[in-house]
């Protein structure tokens, strides 16, 4: 059953009453698929290649890119513009060749999801969007497979295990996603890169449990983390009988693309924002046309870069602060990447503003197009 090789591999794991060689085989018949190969899907997949899971399936889209590297360590300066899933799959095979990597360079859909499920025991979430997560959510407990989800966001974390009938699942705890742009992801509010790791390998653990059948999984609990307090925090969490996928009348009754639906709704509504491209808003400032420019950042972005005479008023305050705003003026508004201003350009045009623009690319755009020495982040 185990090669020489294995068993001194796998020897101290062995040891363990809890393991033991009966468990070690368990693990190696074991199939884990991990949606994401990015901060959580990381330290994921790599504890659960070194602990032995005999397959591990990781499903990602994307390219590697710089900014990606402080925190996934599955991939490598050397490994920009490779995909994730490739540069993954060579990293687990150098931690252990005994394990099988099957790859899925695509996003996990209602297309392909009773393909792929099915085939592994345990899903880990390691996504970075909502539509991704109320789609896995879905696809496993419709398709009767335990899910271990974790999110983390600056310097906090939350993990806990979605086991069908057992407990939850997520649309208990977060019935429907929030609105288009009104929580930023990390690229807009940043994480500490080690986050992901504790995180990521809180997944490993569990799903190792899972896979033993052994300790109490996070089923109807969940654990949240506190990296600057490095607290851990404990809450029940409990199934909502009016849940619309695990309640007592449910509604979904099998997996949709519904959600991303919605998101290309909202895309469509915001093609019809008002725009200018930050070459026009160059030529704006230098013929000296009379305009506010309006930075929604948060402070702390401010310090890494501004175009100076904005009027600063984060996203979270504008609803408050309106009437510092000229409604008579012509507005531009300015973000990171164009997301978080679109939002608060359709939001003023509702409230009355007539000469709104939203900024495209934001104020990184402005860096890689029209001044190279200003930072982006």
């Amino acid at each position: 059953m185990f090669s020489e090789d294995e068993l001194t591999r796998y020897s101290r794991q062995i040891q363990m009453p809890e393991v033991g060689g009966d468990g070690q085989a368990k693990l190696k018949a074991a199939g884990v698929l991990i949606v994401g190969a990015g901060g959580l899907g990381s330290p994921a997949a790599m504890y659960l290649a070194a602990a032995g899971v005999g397959r591990i399936g990781l499903i990602d889209a994307d390219m590697v890119e710089l900014s990606n590297l402080h925190r996934q360590l599955l991939h490598g300066t050397d490994d920009m513009g490779r995909p994730k899933v490739d540069s993954a799959a060579e990293t687990l095979k150098g931690i252990n060749p005994h394990v099988r990597v099957d790859l899925y360079m695509e996003r996990l859909t209602a297309a392909n999801a009773g393909a792929i499920v099915p085939q592994y025991h345990v899903l880990v979430d390691g996504s970075d969007n909502f539509q991704t997560r109320y789609l896995t959510n879905d696809a496993c407990f419709l398709l009767s497979r335990p899910l271990i989800y974790a999110s983390v966001f600056r310097f906090t974390g939350q993990v806990t295990v979605f086991s069908g009938k057992q407990g939850p699942c997520y649309r208990c705890i977060y019935p429907e996603p929030p609105p288009q742009g009104e929580v930023p992801n990390c690229a807009e509010a940043g994480v500490l890169g080690l986050l992901p790791g504790i995180m990521g390998l809180l997944q490993a653990t569990e799903a190792v449990k899972l896979i033993l059948g052994i300790g109490k999984p996070l089923i109807g609990r969940m654990v949240l983390f506190d990296a600057l307090a490095m607290r851990f925090q404990e809450i029940a969490i409990d199934r909502d009988p009016n849940c619309p996928l695990c309640g007592v009348e449910p509604t979904i009754k099998e997996v949709a693309d519904e959600n991303r639906m919605c998101e290309a709704e909202s895309e469509q509504r915001m093609r019809g924002v008002p725009e200018v491209n930050v070459r026009e808003f160059s030529a704006m400032r230098e013929r000296g046309d009379p305009h506010v420019l309006l930075d929604v950042r948060d402070p702390h972005e401010l310090k890494i870069s501004r175009l100076g005479n904005e009027l600063h008023i984060p996203v979270s305050e504008i609803g408050r602060r309106l009437a510092e705003i000229d409604r008579e003026a012509e507005i531009v508004v300015i973000c990171q990447t164009g997301h978080r201003s679109a939002t608060v350009t359709m939001f003023l045009l509702g409230q009355g503003y007539p000469k709104v623009r939203n900024l495209v690319g934001g104020i990184n755009a402005w860096a890689t197009e029209i001044d190279p020495s200003m930072q982006t982040y």
